[in-house]
């Protein structure tokens, strides 16, 4: 039994560190579970992490152990017994060497791969979110035929792999349910479903039991810093309102889309919704508003006076068009490509359209 304490703090400590984001990391080789050379590469594969300067201590003093140590990303290595004084001028170096670089050079590893996060959300449900996210995905694709990641964060509440046809989707539970250095790039690469599309899936669960998981802040982190580096583009259905994994994941996008319906209910909501997200030092100007007009109905107000109650500009107006929905649906194929030249697939297409010019702008 206490010998599993020793394991649990070194894994608790390299989950800090991915919290913390420390000037520094001191890591001793030697350590159950994990052993220092393999937290090391943990914490070089973390975009968060990868430019953190890791000094590494160990009492073995032959020269493959220290060449061990910076062939998995070590910046100084110290062998035990250390006087204080060599450790404190090790760590002035160190800490100097790392303020000395341009932002550009030390963030360089961390953008190299860093795809366009867009993420999908509305303040309340049935406006279509992941009708939107999933169409604005397959136009991102059909413009760039570039990789397009569409991932459903909504855990227990799934609907995207029922309508494109991936059932019992695992990967977003299976994440969340693990500790968060679990989060590897290579595990969220694993949990993609390859659509016929060309769309690359990232799906939640339909069990209802699984919305507890949306308390792992920390993992849905991770998921997203690793989703970026594996596309060029990642759609983001982040579902209905703002709870705390959405306030995380939100300033992690290049910008933010906010559904809304022409309903006096909806309009007021949404209003809050907006306010909400700009007191997260978000720019309101890097929220988009879409006006998805569901229905054909007279109840729905005009975009002018929607925008005008709102406070903020309207980017889109959808076309109402149930039926091309249903058919879409009923094919497991995103509208906008199976119904291409449809008035409402024309208007999710401009909606690419916009994004690529600000993707090739920032």
């Amino acid at each position: 039994m206490n010998g599993d304490l020793p394991r649990k703090r070194t894994r608790q400590g390299l989950a800090k560190a991915l919290e913390e984001r420390p000037d520094l990391i001191l890591l001793d080789v030697m350590m159950p579970d994990l052993d220092g050379y393999e937290v090391t590469r943990r914490l070089r594969k973390n975009p968060v992490t990868v430019a953190i300067p890791i000094m590494m201590f160990t009492a073995k003093t032959q020269l493959d152990d220290k060449v061990a140590g910076f062939e998995v990303g070590a910046d100084d290595y110290l062998t035990k017994p250390t006087h204080p004084t060599e450790l404190q001028s090790h760590v002035k170096a160190l800490l100097a060497r790392t303020v000395h670089k341009s932002p550009a050079e030390t963030t360089t590893a961390i953008n190299e791969k860093h795809g366009y996060v867009i993420g999908v959300l509305s303040a309340r449900g049935g406006l279509g979110v992941s009708s939107l996210a999933s169409n604005l995905a397959a136009g991102l694709f059909t413009r760039t035929q570039s990789d397009v990641i569409l991932a459903e964060l909504t855990p227990g509440q799934g609907t995207l792999g029922m309508d494109l046809g991936a059932p019992n989707p695992k990967g977003l539970t299976e994440l969340l349910q693990g500790s968060v250095v679990e989060v590897t790039r290579e595990k969220v690469q694993a949990s993609l479903v390859q659509h016929n599309s060309g769309l690359k899936l990232f799906l939640a669960s339909e069990n209802p039991s699984d919305v507890t998981l949306i308390s792992q802040i920390q993992n849905y982190e991770a998921i997203i810093a690793r989703l970026a580096s594996l596309a060029r583009f990642i759609v983001l259905d982040l579902g209905t309102g703002l709870p705390a994994f959405v306030q995380k994941i939100l300033p992690m996008c290049n910008e933010r889309i906010i559904v809304v319906e022409g309903v006096p209910s909806t309009i007021q909501h949404s209003k809050l919704l907006i306010d909400n997200i700009a007191n997260l030092n978000i720019d309101r100007k890097s929220i988009s508003i879409i006006l998805n007009n569901r229905q054909r109905t007279e109840s729905q107000m005009a975009w002018t006076l929607v925008q005008e109650k709102l406070g903020h500009s309207i980017s889109t107006t959808l076309t109402p068009a149930p039926e091309l929905f249903l058919q879409a649906t009923r094919i497991h194929t995103p509208a906008v490509m199976s119904h291409p030249t449809n008035m409402t697939s024309q208007q999710f297409l401009k909606i690419a359209d916009t994004i690529l010019e600000r993707e090739k702008a920032r």
